[in-house]
């Protein structure tokens, strides 16, 4: 038994090195640059997959959201490239704003208590383009960067690492990826494509296609009856400034980091005081 089993032993190390595969050193070095969550960002099924194609094509450098420009640097310096600025860091924004008390329900739901199965259901909340608040984009995001306050999902923008995991998970597209070239960005949150009068009807904070924000702003566009706001050429502007004041349903709202508290349904913008003498 000893005879045969140091036969096999020694029919193992010679196949071991004669089938041994190897690696470049360098896939190996940029697998231990990135951040190791396999959460499929890239567009790879893990961290390894994507060290692969990105030794193999550089083109595929700066897709690792979570790793961030820090990862990037070092990427590119292990495959010795120039690192170009590559622009803003994408985050996601929930194009809905309405909580438990904005909402019009038909029924109460008491399916399985999931926003694919419940997306599912005809007449689960009278908006068909609204959150439904089950929260399938909190459980596929791996930073705890997504929870579900008052019936709405919202972003924890310190935590957020930019995977898009929220993105895929979201039933109703309701999640978007936005270059966050501020730390605080402007956005139309709704995605109702209901007229005016039959958002009003379903939502207190929807938008009601008035155009008020494309008339003080051409930052603001019309896709059919909902307002959209271009992102990629966004800056902050008295302009910009005044088409969130002037919304009628303060569907117009900050996202990020410091964003202010977005104002309730039907409340004022707040005029500046007046300037006194000293």
């Amino acid at each position: 038994m000893l005879a045969l089993g140091s036969v096999f032993a020694l029919v193992l190390l010679i196949a071991s090195i004669k089938l041994k595969v190897e690696v470049d050193p360098k896939i190996e070095q940029v697998h231990a640059a990135l951040p190791g969550i396999d959460c499929g960002a890239c567009g790879y099924a893990g961290c390894a997959s994507y060290a692969e194609a990105v030794v193999n094509d550089p083109d595929e450098l700066g897709k690792c959201s979570p790793g961030g420009p820090d990862c990037k640097s070092k990427i590119a310096a292990i495959l010795n490239l120039q690192v170009s600025g590559g622009g803003a860091p994408q985050r996601p924004i929930v194009h809905c704003r309405a909580h438990y008390g904005d909402k019009t329900y038909y029924a109460k739901y008491q399916g399985v208590d999931s926003c694919t199965s419940a997306n599912a259901v005809p007449n689960v909340q009278a908006c068909r383009f609204g959150c439904l608040s089950f929260g399938d984009c909190t459980r596929a995001c791996k930073f705890d960067a997504l929870h579900i306050i008052d019936g709405l999902a919202t972003v924890d923008y310190e935590k957020c690492t930019g995977c898009a995991a929220c993105v895929k998970a979201c039933p109703r597209d309701l999640i978007e990826m936005v270059p966050f070239s501020q730390e605080n960005m402007l956005t139309v949150a709704c995605s109702s494509q209901e007229s005016g009068k039959d958002t009003r009807g379903m939502c207190k904070v929807g938008c009601i296609a008035c155009r008020m924000c494309t008339k003080q702003s051409d930052l603001f566009e019309m896709t059919g009856n909902l307002a959209r706001m271009k992102y990629e050429d966004y800056e902050p502007s008295e302009k910009t400034d005044t088409a969130e004041k002037k919304c009628p349903t303060n569907v117009i709202v900050y996202r990020g980091k410091t964003a202010p508290a977005p104002r309730a349904a039907g409340e004022k913008a707040q005029k500046p005081k007046p300037k006194t003498e000293a």
